[in-house]
């Protein structure tokens, strides 16, 4: 099993002191996350984007540039890449030079994103989003697999013999389509032969595991290997202490905090209390020998190789979030890996880089 730490560069107040940090200090913030999850053995790190208050991750591949400079062995994920918003030429420049500049590094989650914002600042629509996350994938990989691509599509001016530049350093991305609870991202990545990543963040397991069983009979409905079919799932929240009364004890001001922001935007609560979120939501919280356990019931039910844990942390002392996640890579994430073997990340491929 491969394990990321993950960030949507939130800027929000401190849960305990109540102090919102400056935009320069959560970026400078998340550059040192992404150095210690390569210090202490991540095998990748993951910036979202999201185009709205309160986050700060509208430009993941200049945020990722960035990180390829003062990292030299993590994998740089998106999580994700929204390309229902973005011209997909436009999308393959800006990664196909992060994939240069991080010695190809770079794997790509996409998906249709959400929220208002986007049907403000990009016009992008509910009945239309579909489509332009479907065609600009399309766009996307055929402009990184071929040196000229001829095209034409609903959402952008056609193509032909159109060469985009510069040319990427892996010849083949590998391409995760995310996806919450919609059946369209898994369709068109068991069509197209492309892992999946389960937000698996937001209910209990069950509908997660619905969506992800039908990926796996529609990848076999394509007359693809169901041994072929690669899954990655999210998780809800980490602390991993050495009992299970000091993991949640240190984890419920972060769990009030959510909650309280989430009823004063008007969304549903889930899990109404912190024991109820550990016990049926994905919430890594608790000693080493429960995290693994509870990693083992997720994987009966998704058989996921890859998992992403949040970078944040989220008003707990440097001090108990360092010590979580030392514990995490130190107890935790040996035995799922002797558990769960895995297929190799982006960073550790061999390629044959492009030389144009």
């Amino acid at each position: 099993m491969k394990f990321l730490l993950m960030t949507l560069i939130t800027r929000v107040p401190d849960p305990v002191t109540g102090v919102v940090p400056s935009t320069r200090d959560r970026f400078r913030e998340v550059v040192e996350q992404a150095r210690r999850a390569e210090e202490l053995g991540f095998d990748g790190f993951a910036v979202g984007e999201r185009h709205e208050d309160p986050f700060l991750s509208a430009a993941p591949p200049v945020v990722l540039s960035h990180l390829a400079a003062v990292t030299a062995r993590i994998t740089l994920f998106t999580a994700v890449t929204t390309l229902s918003l973005l011209d997909p030429v436009r999308a393959f420049e800006d990664y196909a030079t992060l994939d240069n500049l991080s010695d190809g590094r770079l794997e790509l989650i996409i998906g249709k994103g959400n929220g208002t914002a986007q049907a403000r600042l990009y016009h992008v629509t509910t009945e239309d989003q579909w489509d332009r996350n479907r065609e600009g994938y399309e766009l996307l990989r055929a402009l990184w697999d071929r040196e000229e691509v001829t095209w034409s599509g609903r959402f952008r001016p056609p193509l032909t013999d159109a060469r985009a530049l510069p040319r990427p350093l892996q010849p083949t991305l590998r391409i995760w389509h995310g996806s919450a609870t919609s059946r369209e991202s898994v369709e068109l990545a068991a069509r197209h032969g492309d892992p999946i990543f389960s937000a698996n963040v937001t209910h209990p397991i069950e509908p997660y595991a619905e969506l992800i069983r039908h990926y796996r009979a529609r990848w076999a409905d394509h007359g693809r290997d169901p041994a072929d079919a690669l899954v990655g799932a999210g998780t809800a929240g980490l602390h991993v202490a050495r009992t299970s009364q000091e993991a949640v004890a240190a984890y419920r001001p972060l769990y009030e905090a959510r909650t309280a922001l989430q009823r004063q935007v008007g969304n549903p609560v889930v899990f109404e209390t912190v024991e109820d979120f550990v016990t049926r939501s994905s919430a890594l919280v608790g000693s080493p020998q429960q995290v693994i356990d509870k990693v083992g019931r997720y994987h009966e039910q998704f058989g996921h190789e890859v998992i992403h844990l949040s970078a944040e942390r989220e008003g707990r002392s440097e001090a108990d979030h360092l010590g979580s996640l030392e514990l995490f890579q130190a107890e935790v994430a040996p035995e799922l890996r002797r558990r769960f073997p895995s297929r190799p990340l982006a960073a550790g491929r061999e390629f044959a880089g492009a030389t144009s």
